[in-house]
């Protein structure tokens, strides 16, 4: 098992429960591992033959924009679940991190695990 990853994917949405809140963006990063197979990729050079980590990232930049949130957890399952759909990852290991949650937190958030991990 191959994994292609995307690192501290900071997003601009509505999120939280707090009146507040659902008046002004916030920062939300994301971490995103997922499971694939690089080798025809490796051998062919085409963006084709693997996970487009642009198309992937301007994907969640666009969906997470256009949607408000109450709680991390379902902003993590409806990122998982749209990534699973449209570019058919088996597996996926997503980090929501919310940096502004806690002052005296650097950041809060949530983990999660989808699919069948390939071995």
């Amino acid at each position: 098992m191959d994994i292609v990853f995307i690192r501290e994917l900071c997003i601009e949405t509505i999120i939280g429960i707090y009146a507040w809140e659902r008046k002004v963006r916030q920062c939300v990063v994301l971490d995103l591992e997922m499971a694939t197979d690089i080798q025809a990729a490796a051998n062919s050079g085409a963006i084709a033959d693997t996970l487009d980590y642009h198309a992937i990232s301007t994907r969640l930049d666009a969906y997470v924009r256009e949607q408000q949130f109450e709680l991390l957890e379902t902003l993590a399952e409806r990122c998982a679940e749209l990534i699973r759909r449209e570019f058919a990852v088996t597996w996926l290991r997503l980090r929501v991190a919310k940096p502004t949650a806690i002052a005296s937190a650097q950041a809060v958030g949530v983990v999660i695990e989808r699919g069948v991990k390939p071995t």
